[in-house]
């Protein structure tokens, strides 16, 4: 996936809406930061997203566009509803929002890559550290900060010590990687 792919996306999303700026979460976020990050960050087929400013028509885009749709036939990847509700992210991640305005009129605002580390890491399924673990590498995280965010997070307590353990794993990782 790259940013030509989620304008194609955004751009029919905004025929079916009439919105021209979305959301994108999970981990095609990271094409906001970066326009070429690492292929292990941009594997996903499904572009987490909703409209910025009406989400619950995020809904009506993934029935158009979404998984089993002509769209995804067309082009092998598709939109998936999500609700800004949906992942952990620390406290001032909407004001963390990445802008990027396509030539098509579309805008997509893409949660910083540190943010959805934090989603990341609450979740700690091994296609989300193996995302995580290429960021690190790639200088696109910071250990630093998202250690600072986490701190920012309000989440269960099982999701927090999970995160921790998965965070202190890393650390160690990456130092032996460098």
């Amino acid at each position: 996936m790259n940013r030509d792919d989620i304008n194609r996306l955004l751009a029919e999303a905004m025929n079916i809406t009439h919105h021209r700026d979305y959301v994108i979460i999970g981990s095609l976020s990271v094409l906001g930061a970066v326009a070429h990050p690492p292929l292990s960050m941009t594997g996903s087929i499904d572009v987490d997203l909703y409209p910025k400013n009406d989400p619950g028509r995020a809904f009506e885009i993934a029935d158009k566009l979404g998984l089993g749709s002509d769209f995804e036939q067309t082009y092998g990847y598709y939109a998936d509803a999500v609700s800004p509700m949906l992942p952990t992210l620390p406290e001032g991640w909407e004001l963390r929002l990445i802008c990027v305005t396509f030539d098509s009129g579309v805008a997509a605002w893409f949660l910083e890559p540190n943010d959805a580390g934090i989603s990341k890491y609450v979740r700690s399924e091994p296609r989300d550290r193996e995302w995580i673990r290429a960021g690190l590498l790639a200088n696109i995280l910071s250990m630093p900060t998202i250690e600072y965010r986490l701190r920012e997070t309000i989440m269960e307590t099982e999701e927090r010590q999970r995160a921790k353990v998965a965070i202190e794993e890393d650390k160690k990782w990456l130092a032996l990687s460098r």
